[in-house]
This record gives structure tokens, C-alpha cells and sequence, in this order.
């Protein structure tokens, strides 16, 4: 029995090795009609989803199979706020990096502003202390997407280091160029803000001058979405330039996410490098709800449990139950929804990771605010997580994940 066990084993190893299957979509789909809808017009949804079903071997590790629909990782969408989770595991990364006695995630930083186009961070008085600092942006990041706090860490890191880092992760089909929410022309989105970190007596810790790419990092393919946008009150008859803003393929945002929680599965050299107490800090943050956090606090009824949480609760705001917890990162802009998600039920057993995008854009217009993001958006993304969470339920596993790692005290 254990060698036509070891032999099963063996074949799902094999096949997490192979190139992505087919994502298998089957009978009963018209229990989700705005899933049914958009798969059957997924050119016009300009639709993308990865899927990865895990199993457990004898010693508790996972085996990885991917399943796809329509990914094709040369398409370009804009990846809103996505970008801000490997941003946020990054900072941690450099901070491990440096290496300095007394300077921790929770050291005081404090940026400066040197041009007209900067902004200066002093204080946060989202913070217990009132003071900003590494770990309180990637709190912000992770609960509720604020778009600051990621410039923050954006201007702390620089471009160079964004993404020479993510690509020698084997992350090859991302790039990151501009703050959120700043008005900037591509070139200053290549200055960086002189930052302080400081200890509790005032003590400069690290000082960091201003710095500025030389590097100018760009989509080559110059893509263009629409067919017209918004400028003030002014409609631009012509598709929006995307040639300097951010990209972040499917394929790398759903590699990101693996990373995190199954850093093990990769060789060392394309695995985030984070002591285990850095990471579990970034996994209690992705799986967070808002209203479990005291700093910052975030409160009904703008902040609800799925607010940032669109598998299977993306359109209802009642409490997400607790034997459920997704570790997560989604985006919002420019009529493109994304979510990246690994998914777990703790009484059930399941678990899987799955990330998706999809264009809700009918009139082609950007900048209007007329995107069907409550017609379509979320209900897709809460019918591709019920769809996918009831296969789950039904599928047939070798063992019982022990899934008590992921468990973690919410409290600030």
C-alpha cells in the first residue's frame, strides 16, 4: 500500500512540475451566472485566472498542480494595488539586509520632501505612537490598501532595488515605476525622498540621502487601454498610455503569493528572504480583517470584514466566519478588479490558492467612473471563489492538511 502510495506522491510532484492544465470549468456553473457569463465572453472581460490545487505528502509538504484559464502573461492590464504586497515583503526584506543595531520594522522613519512634487511623513496618527515606520505602512498596506503608505515604501526602497530584486526572483514579467495617487511625470516618480530612522532618544540610526534612477523602467509595448479618457472634464479621444506605469503579470502577482506562504517550495535564490518572524508578520497582516485591528483602526460600517477580501464574501458584508481566513492582496483601478488569494478553512481542510483579473469597462472610457464593478467585478470574483471552494469540498484528498501555521493571534 505505501508504494502505490510513494508512486500517487510521485505523480502529483511530477505533474506541479509540468506546464499549467486547463482550469476545469464543468457542469453546473449555472448555479453562477456572472462566472458562466464572463467565462463565455472572456475576451470582452479580458479575463485571466491561475489556480493552484494543493496536496499534502507524508511529511506535511505541499504539492503544487496549476490549472489556468486564458493566462497569457504578454497581455498587459494595469495591477492597481497589487503591487504593493511583494513592496511590503521587500521593505523587510532590505531592513534584514542592513544589518544595523537597534533598527527594527517598528524603528521611527521619517521622510523628507526635497522637491516640489514630494511629500515629507513626520508622523501617522493612525499609529499607537503616532510615528511612522515600516511595519505600521505594511499594516496599512495589507488591511485596507492605503495608497500612502505604499509610496512611502516605494520611496524608501527606490526602482533600482524594486526591480533588480523582483527580477532575480524569477519574478520576469513585473515592473514597478510610479507612487499611487501623485499626480507625477515619470521622471520625478524616479526621485527618491531623503529618509531618517531614529531611535526612541532621537538618535539617527540610518540616514538616506535623496536618490534617483538613471534607469528609465517602461513597457516596451507602449500599451494603450480604451478608446478615450478623462483629463479634469476634458474626454482625450484616444486609448490611455500606459507605457510608464506599473505592470505585474498574473503569473508573477499568483508566484508572489506562493512565495509567502510556500517558500520552501522554491530554490533559495527566487524565495523573499525573511526571518520567520518577519514573515508571519507579513501572513497576520494579509489575513487580517479590518475591525480586528486597533492601529490603525478601521471601523464599521466603511470597513467591513470583505472589504478587501473578494473570494466567495467579495458581495456580502456580514462577518466573514472564523474557520475561514484568506491571505490576500487585491486590486482596483481603471475598470481592472484583481485579487490574488490563498484561500484556507480550517475545519474543512481546505486550501487552495487561486488569482484572477478581470476588465469591467463596457464604454471604454477611462476615468469616468463608469466601470461595472458591482454588476460584474466582485460577483465574479465571489462565484469563482464559492465555484472553486464547493470543488474543494468534494475533491478526494490523500491526507489531511495541518494548516495550524497559518493560525495567528489578531491583535496589533
Amino acid at each position: 500500500m505505501k508504494k502505490v502510495l510513494y508512486f500517487f506522491l510521485s505523480l502529483l510532484w511530477i505533474s506541479s512540475c509540468q506546464p499549467k492544465e486547463k482550469l476545469p470549468f464543468q457542469d453546473g456553473l449555472d448555479e453562477y451566472p456572472v462566472l458562466k457569463k464572463v467565462l463565455e465572453d472572456s475576451a470582452k472581460y479580458q479575463v485571466q485566472i491561475l489556480y493552484t490545487r494543493i496536496d499534502r505528502n507524508e511529511h506535511g509538504n505541499p504539492l503544487m498542480t496549476d490549472f489556468e484559464f486564458n493566462l497569457n502573461d504578454r497581455t498587459y492590464f494595469y495591477p492597481a494595488s497589487t503591487v504593493k504586497l511583494p513592496i511590503a515583503i521587500l521593505a523587510l526584506e532590505w531592513l534584514e539586509e542592513q544589518n544595523i543595531e537597534g533598527l527594527t520594522a517598528e524603528t521611527t522613519m521619517l521622510t523628507d520632501s526635497v522637491r516640489p512634487s514630494q511629500l515629507s511623513a513626520f508622523t501617522d496618527s493612525t499609529a499607537e505612537n503616532s510615528l511612522p515606520s515600516i511595519a505600521h505602512y505594511i499594516r496599512k498596506i495589507l488591511l485596507v490598501s492605503d495608497n500612502d503608505a505604499f509610496n512611502r515604501l516605494y520611496e524608501l526602497l527606490g526602482q533600482d532595488y524594486i526591480n533588480e530584486k523582483l527580477k532575480q526572483k524569477g519574478l520576469g514579467y513585473t515592473l514597478i515605476n510610479h507612487r499611487l495617487s501623485m499626480p507625477m511625470s515619470e521622471e520625478e516618480n524616479r526621485y527618491f525622498n531623503p529618509i531618517r530612522f531614529v531611535d526612541n532618544s532621537g538618535k539617527i540610526l540610518l540616514e538616506i540621502p535623496e536618490r534617483k534612477t538613471e534607469t528609465v523602467y517602461s513597457n516596451p509595448d507602449q500599451p494603450k487601454i480604451g478608446i478615450g479618457y478623462f483629463d479634469g472634464d476634458s474626454l482625450i479621444n484616444k486609448g490611455l498610455d500606459f507605457t510608464f506605469k506599473n505592470k505585474f503579470s498574473l503569473s508573477d502577482l499568483h508566484g508572489v503569493v506562493k512565495r509567502i506562504i510556500f517558500p520552501m517550495a522554491f530554490p533559495d535564490s527566487e524565495r523573499f528572504n525573511l526571518n520567520e518572524e518577519h514573515r508571519n508578520f507579513i501572513l497576520k497582516y494579509m489575513s487580517m480583517l479590518p475591525g480586528e485591528s486597533d492601529f490603525p483602526k478601521y471601523e464599521l460600517p466603511d470597513y467591513y470584514d470583505s472589504y478587501s477580501k473578494f473570494y466567495k464574501f467579495g458581495t456580502d458584508k456580514n462577518p466573514i466566519p472564523a474557520r475561514f481566513r484568506i491571505f490576500n492582496k487585491t486590486g482596483q483601478a481603471y475598470g481592472h478588479l484583481l485579487d490574488a488569494s490563498y484561500f484556507v478553512d480550517f475545519e474543512s481542510g481546505v486550501e487552495f490558492i487561486v488569482s484572477a483579473v478581470i476588465y469591467v469597462n463596457t464604454d471604454e472610457i477611462l476615468n469616468d467612473d463608469q466601470y461595472e464593478y458591482e454588476e460584474i467585478g466582485f460577483p465574479f470574483f465571489a462565484e469563482l471563489g464559492e465555484y472553486l471552494y464547493q470543488m474543494e469540498l468534494e475533491r478526494e484528498k490523500m491526507l489531511t492538511p495541518d494548516l495550524s501555521e497559518f493560525r495567528f493571534e489578531y491583535k496589533n
